[in-house]
Formats: structure tokens, sequence, C-alpha cells
């Protein structure tokens, strides 16, 4: 982010808090951005459109009163299965007991329960678990027909009214857009959104089908929260613009001890393939009720930031959470020691990867390595799309780069990349006031060094998208 008000030395991995209850009148809105967040989430699982376009408006003020870019990304609901009612609203299962899910929408009782998706019946196999209320309860399909699924309960427990339903072993003939999530998306479009999140990507033809809807409007990220995605994981990678490691839904359908490998994994994929990646859920949930987290949080926070994470995400703690603000400050801090320990840059490093046979990459390459031999302050990247910009964070180098783009739209969106700062320079000229502008720029974002200098990324001609074809090593004066 741009330094703060305090003078603090930005930080390369961003922090996206999710706005709620708890945050979305403007006053908390901007002392949630001095405290950190770069990047505010609008759910669209709770609240309506009216709230959304509200708090979205609130946003864009802050920016414009803090005089620095924040992005806003949308996050789609996704389809949700759910079980139907029960005539006594709820009902208590022993282990073992047989049970079945039926498409008979009459209220159910301790023998069966109306389960009103026929994608389901048409996938499930004998053998297979189903789960409901986020796996609290598990069962397991004994005999599978067009119309019920017999099961037996893996464990005791109690089931009640619309509980979720997740099937884990099996992708299912949905689309990840229901009719609410076409609805919402348009909506989003028309606002103005920097980022819209999937939910519920299983194959990479539901990121194609989202691609569709929304074009170059904004930029588009999966969220990575079944199973299955993971077997059409890279071309998913490849078809959006980032992903999300949702780990609260991945976790309740796969076996706990298999989510933190699975994050390093699509951590490293996203890296690879130059998009960024977002850690998210759970991170700092006990402070949706403690003013301070849990030694254990502060260390899941710090192992996203070793790996090179772009950015890491509060859900609830700061969108219903007693304490909002403290958790901002909280993630801040956590990240800031983390970015300071010298084992981080060989640590990120470590799972990176060379870029692709490009221009811009060999830049990128090549800033990475004159940012380990020379001290430098910062790099200051011209570009017309944002592209240049991503494509050197991919390399993650030693020094922050400031980026200097002549779009409004392209500094919000560069807000979720790591190490990033974007500044919206409308008056951007040409290569002779190109030194000059850049440390005037250094100096306001608290980057300028005395004693080190500075690299320049820009191309030839100066602005056009594509261009980039040069780096320049300057010692300006201080």
């Amino acid at each position: 982010m741009n330094a703060d008000r305090s003078g603090a030395v930005p930080r390369s991995t961003k922090i996206i808090a999710t706005l709620g209850p708890s945050s979305r009148d403007e006053a908390t809105i901007q002392a949630l951005a001095m405290a950190g967040a770069n990047v505010f989430r609008l759910n669209a699982s709770h609240g309506t459109q009216a709230d959304h376009a509200l708090t979205y408006e609130r946003v864009r003020r802050v920016s414009a009163a803090l005089g620095r870019p924040l992005g806003v990304l949308l996050d789609l609901q996704g389809p949700k299965l759910r079980i139907g009612t029960f005539a006594s609203g709820s009902i208590t299962l022993a282990a073992e007991a047989p049970f079945c899910f039926d498409l008979d929408p009459s209220p159910g009782d301790e023998r069966r329960v109306c389960l009103p998706h026929p994608e389901i019946f048409s996938a499930l196999q004998p053998g297979d678990q189903l789960l409901v209320d986020d796996g609290r309860m598990a069962f397991i399909a004994t005999e599978v027909g067009p119309g019920s699924i017999r099961v037996r309960a893996l464990r005791s427990g109690t089931l009640s009214d619309r509980k979720g339903v997740n099937v884990p072993s099996r992708a299912l003939s949905l689309s990840a857009l229901s009719g609410k999530d076409r609805r919402d998306l348009q909506f989003g479009l028309d606002l103005g959104v920097d980022w819209i999140a999937l939910s519920f990507v299983q194959r990479v033809q539901d990121v194609i089908e989202a691609r569709e809807l929304v074009q170059q409007r904004c930029l588009l990220m999966a969220k990575i929260e079944k199973p299955g995605a993971l077997q059409e994981i890279e071309a998913i990678i490849a078809a959006a613009d980032g992903i999300m490691v949702a780990r609260g839904d991945l976790g309740v359908e796969m076996p706990m001890e298999q989510v933190p490998s699975v994050q390093k994994q699509l951590v490293r994929l996203a890296r690879s393939a130059g998009k960024p990646v977002v850690i998210a859920t759970q991170m700092l949930e006990s402070m949706i009720g403690s003013p301070c987290p849990t030694r254990a949080e502060a260390s899941d926070v710090a192992t996203a930031v070793y790996d090179g994470a772009d950015a890491v995400m509060l859900s609830a703690e700061t969108a219903s959470g007693r304490y909002p603000v403290e958790a901002v400050r909280a993630m801040d801090g956590i990240v800031r020691h983390t970015e300071s320990d010298s084992l981080r840059q060989p640590l990120m490093q470590a799972i990176g990867k060379d870029g692709e046979s490009t221009t811009t990459d060999a830049l990128g390459s090549a800033l990475r390595r004159v940012s380990e031999l020379l001290p430098l302050s910062a790099t200051v990247a011209y570009t017309a799309s944002g592209a240049t910009a991503m494509r050197m964070a991919q390399q993650r180098p030693r020094s922050p780069v400031l980026c200097l783009t002549p779009s409004t739209t392209v500094a919000q969106r560069l807000t979720m990349v790591w190490g990033i700062h974007p500044h919206a320079d409308t008056a951007m000229a040409g290569d002779t006031r190109t030194v000059e502008r850049a440390t005037r720029l250094l100096h306001e974002q608290a980057l300028a060094e005395p004693g080190k200098a500075m690299v320049l990324v820009c191309g030839t001609p100066f602005g056009l998208p594509g261009s980039t074809n040069q780096l320049h090593v300057v010692w300006p004066s201080f």
C-alpha cells in the first residue's frame, strides 16, 4: 500500500477487509484503510444490493480523501445446496442410524428429509459421503436411486432446517453462477468494482462462463473451495486473473490434514503463472470476539507471507466482529514483522519460478537480480494496462514497486498485487520528465532513501500497452 499518515514503510503483502454491519459506515472504512486495509470485500451472500452500493460509494469517498487507491472486491454467493425443513424444526440421529434424502418437498422427520437438488441424485454413488451443516453431520450413501438416497449416519448429531450440503467426492453438473449470482455480477459491473470473486469453482468452464459475462470490465478471481477444482487447477488459474484459497469450505470437503499442503501448492502454481493469490478464511477468527488474535493465528498469517501470497483476507473479523479496526491492525503488525525477517526472501524465492520468454519477464528477472546486488530504494514501473506491474511482482523483488498508470481503474485493480504500490498519474509525461516525477513520488510515498538507487521500468514508445522494454538504474539526488 502507499504510505499511511504515520509515514510507515509500505507492506508488500496486501490486506483485504470484508465490510459488513460492524464496519460499513464511512468513519470505520477510513479507520480500516488507515490501519492497513488495501482492498475492501463486499460479500453478496449477505446484505442487499442497495447496502453494497452505499458501501461502495463510501469506499470511493475514503479513497479520494486519503489520496490513494483502494480496491473493491465483490464476492458472489455461488450455488447453495441445502436440505429442506423438518416438521419439528430439527431431529437428532444416532451414529449408524439409517436415513433417507429424497425429492419429496413435505417436511421431514427422523426417517427422511427433502434434498431439492436432482444434480446430487444423478452424481452420487454408493459409498460416497454426504456432508451436512459444514460437515458436522456426515453420512455414507448405501443406496442411490433416481429420487432417493439411502444413507447411514457416521456420527451422532442434530439436523435442522435448511442446513448446507456438501458432496466432496463428486463434481456436480451445476453452474458456478446461479440466477442470483448473475444479477449480482451485473450489479457489480455496473457499480464499477475492481474484482469479482467466483465462488465454488469446480472446472475451468465455470471461469470461462463468467469471463464471457465480465469481459474486461473488471478482473476475475476464482475461489478454490471445492476439491474437484484441483483436477483442473492449472487451467483454472490460466483462465482467471487470480485465485482465492478459501480454506473454510475447502476444509469441509477434504481431510483437514491435507489443507496446508494444498494451500502451498496453490500459492506456488499461482505465483508461477504470475497471477495474484489470496489466502482466506479463519485467519484471525478469534478476533470476532477478542481484541487480540491467538499465537497460532499469527503463525498462520506469517506462513502465507513467507510463501509469498499476494494478500491475506479478513472475513467475519471485520464484517461482523466486535474489533474490526483492531483486526486489521493486528494483521498489519504480523505481516510487517514477517516481512522484516531475513529468512522471508529466501523462503519466498524457494517456491518462485522464472518467467516466460518475453521482454517484460526478462526485465522482471533482471530487476530481481539488480535488487539483490544494489541497494535500491524502490522500482518505478510505468504501465497503461497493469500487465507490466503484475509481471514485475511475479519475481518478488526485494525493493517495493511504485506503479504509475494513467488509469484510476488500473491503479485500483493493482491494490491486490504483491509489492505493487499503485499511483494514478493522469499527467504522466514522457522520458524527459521521468526521473524528476519518479523522484518526487518516491518522496511522497515514503519510499525514497538517501544513498540508494531507484530502477525505472518503462517502454518506448512511452505509454503504449505491451511496449515495456527498458530498465534504468538511476542514482537520484535526494
